[in-house]
């Protein structure tokens, strides 16, 4: 039998016991940095997932933010403001979030950060929202605005145009006008008295008469008549510089004379001696008054 109490034995026994205790702390320190490497790749994993998903929310308010800035709405100063200091914020975080690794403090600051860019975003689009229909109101205002001008413009051009026809219809309602007007060709002898003609080698001058037909409108007052002579051929005979106008353009006349019109039942003539010989044909006369034509007569001279 072993002698138990042989100090040999009882030597092997407390090697035994040690490597028995340091196997066992071994084996614990092992078990607590397994655990330990275990949680920190888990922590670091979820990690990175929350600043992934972080990232990607930054990105969607980003997006956000660039809708809002396509509606093309002029900001106010203030919500100027706030959306510069939006966009840098969301650059801030995006900078934040590019690191490798970030803490938890840094994730549940990401967080907040976050939080608060929602809301100031739902607070943002429904503010540009406001402007929007507020732009579309006033532009509908200015297009009615512009229509209700458009259309008084055209009321007043039209009023215009009918006060112009009416000024006009009463100025050529006003103006003198010829009836039985009368063209005779006439010698002239030595005495001065005028012998009725009606060959062209005898003829020396035309006199126009005419009445004037009564007219209440017209202003009794002096007035001038202008004669214009065409002879056979068409030709106005007529010095370039007598010049008058009427009917809308400027004339050149034969002859003019003043008459002193007092709506009664005066006869007018107007003499005119031709600066040339006569030629064979018809004679054509227009009288013009008040800018206005007032008559016509013609006379054949054979």
């Amino acid at each position: 039998m072993l002698d138990t109490k042989d100090p040999d034995h009882k030597g092997d026994r407390n090697k035994i016991y040690f490597l028995v205790v340091v196997i066992i702390a071994l084996l614990g320190t092992n078990a607590f940095l397994f655990f330990k490497d275990k949680h920190e790749k888990e922590r670091f994993v979820t990690s990175s997932t929350e600043r992934d998903r972080l990232k990607l929310e930054v990105e969607k308010i980003e997006v956000e933010f660039d809708k809002v800035n396509q509606l093309n709405v002029a900001l106010t100063e203030k919500l100027q403001r706030e959306h510069d200091m939006a966009r840098a914020k969301i650059a801030e975080l995006k900078q934040a979030l590019q690191k490798g690794e970030v803490t938890r403090e840094e994730l549940i600051n990401a967080q907040n950060e976050l939080q608060k860019l929602r809301t100031f975003i739902e607070g943002y689009k429904n503010d540009i929202g406001r402007l929007e229909r507020e732009n579309a109101d006033l532009k509908t205002q200015r297009d009615s605005l512009e229509r209700s001008v458009l259309t008084v413009s055209a009321k007043a051009q039209n009023l215009e145009k009918k006060n112009s026809e009416l000024s006009e219809k009463v100025k050529s309602s006003a103006a003198l006008k010829a009836y039985n007007e009368r063209l005779i060709g006439y010698r002239v002898k030595n005495n001065g008295k005028n012998i009725e003609v009606n060959k062209a080698s005898a003829a020396r001058k035309l006199i126009t008469y005419f009445d004037i037909v009564p007219n209440q409108l017209a202003a009794k007052d002096y007035h001038k008549i202008y004669l214009r002579v065409f002879d056979p051929s068409g030709n106005l005979v007529a010095d370039e510089k007598n010049m008058f106008e009427a009917d809308g353009q400027e004339m050149q006349y034969s002859d003019m004379i003043t008459i002193s019109y007092k709506n009664d039942s005066t006869s007018y003539q107007i003499d005119w001696v031709n600066p040339q010989p006569f030629i064979k044909g018809t004679y054509n006369i227009i009288l013009y008054a008040n800018g206005y034509t007032m008559g016509k007569a013609s006379v054949e001279l054979k």
